[in-house]
């Protein structure tokens, strides 16, 4: 019997679990809603349903596999959401997504005290809202409980923390928090103190691939007992590594339900001026979940904005093939599509003539525009890239592939369905020792 490892990604819309052979081949998959709500703040979810989310998403991919044994799990996850624990482990609060807006007047709030420059210049970020401080901040004011907060976890972390393992705050998820200075990979004591954090919320560092502890029998999946567990961190940075996409000039373009622009860079090579140019462009700088290396991100809404055509069209994925190829075979017409960098798309441009095909070749094109502009932005600065590699669920998109290489040049979608998971996957066998180091991971077939 082959022994196995686990990779699970905590996603936006769901969690994909994949069950990895030690040579890299994927032999079960399983995947769970992530149980968002719309409340009259906005989105959120209850940390224990998330957790059972991922729980299911690895019995579902642990049915499927072949027999062996599991000797590691690892979690990989979306960024900036939260979750605040009392001295019993029981959360306090929900989890408040990372997209969600209600944070506005903190957002204000942070702008005057510690301003957009000042911001930047000690986190990698750009000062808007999507990161775990203001959301936190909000929390306290909201829901007064959370002052009992003796923790504070970032979502893959919960879910190992969950899983019996060690709680631990890993480097790349730390760096979505605006809570970590990113010269000296501490916590930024100005930056908590506004948000009405204490230091001690937060668990020491690590790096992505670090054994955190065992999976508990508690847990109730037999199978995973006793298997090492491991924080992957932030999932976009995990698929860097599960699509061979971390090399020297490697670009990521993981075209998930949020897009993100990833290029891998050691670190410290790019200096404070440079990363304060970077932020004004909406990328960010920030600590990798690989060792000494620095992560510069730059996201858009690409993915949201795809699936909000989609459905306006009254389609589905079932149908994203038929319309792919009606789209191609259209000339650009005068409709535009605008907005993809914001939550709000607008639609201009229809006429009598205009076809389902048409609006949705005009919100492709709109989507690769945008990438193009995060690429652009990060070209500048450090170089440009040696190779572009594009996965995540859109990427099956042949029309939006045929796009792209028209704006960005060419480009390589490896044959890897799960690029986050098989990533943490491979994390996972480093921290049980299966591969000694990056350079023993298996290549994609």
């Amino acid at each position: 019997m082959d022994p196995l490892i686990v990779g699970l990604d905590v996603g936006t819309t769901t969690s994909k679990a994949v069950v990895f052979t030690a040579e890299g081949r994927p032999v079960g998959e399983g995947k769970a809603v992530t149980p968002w709500v719309i409340t009259p703040h906005g989105t959120q979810m209850d940390a224990g349903e998330l957790l059972e989310s991922a729980r299911e998403a690895l019995r579902q991919a642990l049915a499927e596999a072949p027999d062996g044994p599991v000797l590691a799990v690892g979690v990989t996850s979306m960024g900036e959401s939260g979750v605040l624990l009392n001295a019993h482990g029981v959360p306090l609060a929900p989890v408040i997504a990372w997209h969600d807006t209600r944070d506005r007047a903190e957002v204000r709030d942070l702008t005057t005290a510690l301003g957009e420059d000042r911001f930047a210049g000690h986190t990698g970020l750009p000062l808007r809202g999507q990161w775990s401080l203001t959301k936190h901040r909000w929390l306290l004011a909201h829901h007064p409980q959370t002052k009992e907060a003796v923790r504070r976890l970032n979502i893959a972390e919960w879910v190992v923390r969950g899983l019996g393992g060690e709680e631990s705050a890993e480097q790349s998820l730390a760096s979505r928090t605006g809570w970590l200075e990113l010269a000296t990979r501490r916590w930024w004591p100005e930056a908590l103190e506004w948000s009405g954090a204490d230091r001690s919320l937060m668990p020491d560092l690590v790096t992505a691939g670090t054994p955190l502890g065992r999976v508990s029998d508690e847990v109730g999946i037999p199978r995973l007992t006793g298997a090492v567990l491991t924080v992957a961190g932030h999932d976009h940075q995990a698929a860097t590594v599960g699509a061979e996409a971390s090399g020297p000039g490697d670009e990521l373009d993981s075209c998930g339900t949020a897009e993100a622009l990833v290029r891998t860079v050691p670190a410290g090579l790019v200096d404070t001026l440079a990363v304060a140019t970077l932020a004004k462009g909406g990328i960010t700088t920030g600590w990798h979940v690989l060792a000494d290396h620095w992560c510069l991100l730059g996201g858009t809404q690409g993915g949201l904005a795809l699936q909000s055509v989609l459905g306006l069209l009254g389609r589905t994925s079932n149908d994203l093939a038929e319309l792919d190829r009606e789209a191609l075979a259209r000339n650009p017409r005068t409709v535009t599509v605008t907005g993809v960098e914001t939550d709000e798309l607008h639609v201009s441009g229809i006429t009598n003539d205009v076809s389902p095909a048409d609006l949705w070749r005009a919100a492709l094109e709109a989507v690769a525009a945008q990438a193009e502009q995060v690429h652009s932005a990060m070209s500048a600065v450090v170089g440009g890239h040696q190779a572009l590699v594009v996965t995540g669920g859109w990427s099956r998109s042949q029309a939006l592939l045929e796009i792209k290489r028209r704006v960005l040049g060419p480009l390589r979608n490896p044959a890897v369905s799960e690029a986050g998971a098989r990533g943490a996957a491979l994390l996972a066998g480093m921290a049980a020792g299966v591969y000694a180091g990056r350079e023993q991971f298996p290549p994609l077939g």
